[in-house]
Parts: C-alpha cells; structure tokens; sequence
C-alpha cells in the first residue's frame, strides 16, 4: 500500500513515532499512537492500518519486556531486557520513515491484536 495524501502519511508517521513518548510518560508508547489513530482511522485507511499495526507492536513490545523481566530471575532476561529495548527504538524509527514516505510498515515479531 502506497499512500499519497500527505496527511495521511504524517499521521500514521506519528502514529509510530509517539510510541517514543513512552520513555518519558508511563504507556506513553500505547497512549501516543491510539491518540492519533483514533483521530484520524475513520479519514484515512493509511492511518487506520499503521495506528494498529503501531499498537499491535507496543502490546508485543510490553509483553515481551514482561516476559524477560520474569527471565531475569535466570538471567537471560538481564541480556533479552536491551536487545527489546533497542530492537523497538530501532523498529520504531523505521516505521516512521516509511509511513512518512507513504509505504505501509509491518513490524516484525509482532502479535496481531488488532486486526
């Protein structure tokens, strides 16, 4: 999906990128994208599929950190708690950059929860 309406494209490009306000608010990272996508998913279909894809990959996000917080405990989590950290960052700016181009990003690993 290629997306030419320059709104469209800056919306779902913050649809991704406000996840990074997760650093600084608690679920900020979940808040950010459904504020955006639930102003803008009835307007735009670009908007309505990467708002959820946004979402789908910060609940994975969460339950993956949950998940190596558990495996600290027989400290594989200590290694798996930085490569999510930054593997997210990373995914995350990727996302941005190609939803502002007008191309439709999927996350890897990410759990479909909105479909």
């Amino acid at each position: 999906m290629h997306e030419t309406n320059p709104e469209a494209r800056t919306f779902a490009m913050l649809c991704h990128l406000s996840a990074l306000s997760g650093y600084l608010i608690p679920f900020g990272n979940i808040i950010g994208p459904l504020i955006f996508w639930l102003l803008k998913r009835d307007q735009h279909q670009f908007v309505n599929d990467q708002g959820k894809e946004a979402i789908n990959f910060q609940i994975s996000i969460i339950l993956y950190a949950i998940i190596a917080g558990i495996l600290c405990v027989v400290l594989i989590g200590l290694i798996l708690l930085p490569i999510i950290g930054i593997a997210s960052l990373v995914f995350i700016i990727i996302a941005g950059v190609r939803a502002n181009s007008g191309e439709a990003y999927r996350y890897p690993f990410t759990i479909r929860f909105l479909k």
